[in-house]
């Protein structure tokens, strides 16, 4: 049995661990964790636990959303297809490169709305799709193994999969995606969602001691949870974002001793700003961790036998440690993209709202679309701004938008207009959030008590709502969400659940985008409009 909880969705009302305490618990008021392969035996709790929640968040067996569309066939009404794509669905072949949660899930929908040619999954792990937020999580606090996050229903997707074997270039004429071992995969449509890869440590001999881990994949939380089994003295994380931040929890509920260092003002800052981003600072050293922000590790020292002795930071100060947790964010998997003619760098792939990639010109492809944490996409709620989102429920949205537009017509496209959402859950707390705090110019406090560390905070810019960040209140976050969507005023009206005394509106304290290091330059050549092209030149 799979169990998969959409926590996008998950309020934290606890029905789940009443009736199926075995495979659901609540860490602190409303963060919850799960076994994803419980027992058999347990089945009927499951099933009992999935009817009972009060959002329909829990999934068994299955991945994404519940609805079963009806295939569309040629000669039906207004939605018939053209015969093109009626051979499509029929006989064509379509490729995913990536297969994790957003090919996966891409796969599942093509499945079910129609398309019956042959499906290719290419993934560069040797093992099938598993669920990642559970990695820094239940994995590192020994609830499940490593290997205990697969998702459900790749066996009953019908298709090929070709793991273990990295892609490693696109021929677009050819319509044909080589691989690391000199194979080559013809495609008629070919979905990108290779997602992203940790950052790593930026010197290749200290990122090689032993000690030094990052965390993204199974494998890396296998190997830093052995590491953690055995009891280090210190464990010094470099980073306090997200995965920083929820390493940190897991040390401390383990008992361990943690070092958190930080570049910016407040963990969380460049997410959330650093008003927010200041309960959280608290919340962590109430829970007995060593926060440093303002400082980076300028270096991290070995000791004769090639193991991590102590890191030295930019104030000048060491911290003794035999583990080190590389938290400095995500590495978008778009090299092999670069000689393909297609509007790719280090930010991601360039694609519009229906998930069709661009060329390098800005020309929308027919053939090639993009889902999941390596697509860059206009969003309409925010100007247009191209978003790369690396969230949970992103990649679930975008995919089976991706899916469905790959083998529909035009007039039956969707664009994927999700609002984003996402979460955390750390040292007790359910962190959620709706929309982009980083897109704002103010912030209030609209419910609760940041004190208590249960309260709503909403962030605004140029008059109207963009976003709404929750400490163990998620419940009322789906109220802000509406919000946003409307376009609502900034500030919110002032009627409430538990307002707070002081409403006052300030800046969210999101730093400075400054400029991004030099990624590829653009140019443009020729003088007529039939003549003008551009030209990525990538710099590596």
């Amino acid at each position: 049995m799979r169990v998969v909880v959409n926590l996008t969705r998950c309020q934290g009302y606890a029905q789940c661990a009443f009736l199926a305490p075995e495979v659901f618990r609540m860490h602190g008021n409303e963060a919850l964790l799960y076994d994803a392969e419980p027992d058999e035996a347990f089945r009927a709790h499951v099933q009992q636990a999935a009817a009972a929640c009060p959002v329909q968040a829990i999934l068994v067996d299955r991945l994404g959303a519940r609805e079963a569309a009806r295939p569309v066939t040629a000669g039906e009404g207004p939605g018939r297809l053209d015969a093109g794509l009626e051979a499509l669905r029929r006989d064509g072949r379509i490729v995913i490169v990536g297969a994790s949660l957003a090919g996966t899930r891409a796969a599942a929908v093509l499945r079910r709305d129609g398309f019956r040619g042959r499906l290719t999954l290419i993934g560069d792990e040797p093992f099938g799709p598993y669920d990642r937020p559970p990695l820094s999580k239940q994995v590192l606090d020994g609830w499940l193994p490593a290997d205990g996050t697969e998702l459900p229903r790749r066996e009953q997707l019908d298709a090929e999969w070709m793991l273990g074997t990295p892609a490693t270039g696109l021929e677009r004429a050819a319509r044909r995606v080589r691989l690391a071992d000199g194979r080559a995969v013809d495609y008629d449509r070919l979905l990108i969602a290779t997602g992203a890869r940790a950052r790593p440590w930026p010197d290749a001999g200290e990122a090689a001691l032993d000690g030094v881990f990052v965390l993204r994949g199974r494998d890396d939380a296998a190997a830093l949870r052995r590491r953690l089994d055995a009891r280090p003295d210190r464990v010094l994380v470099i980073g306090a974002g997200f995965t920083g931040s929820e390493v940190a929890s897991v040390c401390r509920e383990r008992g361990l001793a943690v070092t958190v260092a930080e570049r910016g003002e407040t963990p969380l800052v460049g997410a959330l700003g650093a008003v927010v981003g200041a309960v959280a600072a608290d919340l962590q050293r109430s829970h007995g961790v060593d926060l440093r922000c303002g400082v980076t590790v300028s270096a991290l020292e070995g000791d004769g036998r090639g193991r991590l002795r102590r890191a030295h930071l930019s104030d000048g100060t060491t911290v003794d440690a035999d583990v080190a947790v590389v938290a400095l964010g995500a590495v978008r998997n778009t090299e092999w993209l670069y000689d393909s003619g297609l509007a790719v760098a280090a930010w991601g792939v360039g694609c519009d709202a229906g998930c069709r990639a661009f060329d390098v010109n800005g020309l929308v492809t027919d053939d090639v679309f993009v889902a999941g944490d390596v697509a860059r996409f206009p969003h309409p709620l925010y100007d247009y701004e191209f978003l790369a989102l690396e969230h949970w429920g992103n990649a679930v949205t975008q995919a089976e938008v991706a899916a469905h537009n790959m083998i529909s017509a035009a007039p039956e496209r969707w664009p994927h207009l999700a609002t984003p959402v996402f979460w955390s859950s750390q040292f007790g707390v359910n962190i959620k959030s709706v929309g982009v705090p980083t897109y704002a110019d103010e912030v209030l406090i609209a419910q609760g008590d940041p004190e208590r560390r249960r309260f709503v905070a909403v962030y605004g810019k140029e008059g109207r709502i963009t976003a709404a960040v929750a400490f163990d209140q998620g419940r009322w976050l789906e109220h802000y969400q509406r919000l946003i969507e409307r376009s609502a005023p900034f500030p919110p009206d002032a009627r409430a659940v538990d307002p707070p005394a002081d409403r006052r509106a300030v800046p969210p304290g999101v730093p400075d985008r400054g400029t991004r290091e030099l990624e590829a330059t653009v140019m443009v050549t020729g003088h007529a409009p039939s003549e003008r092209r551009a030209e990525l030149v990538h710099h590596h």
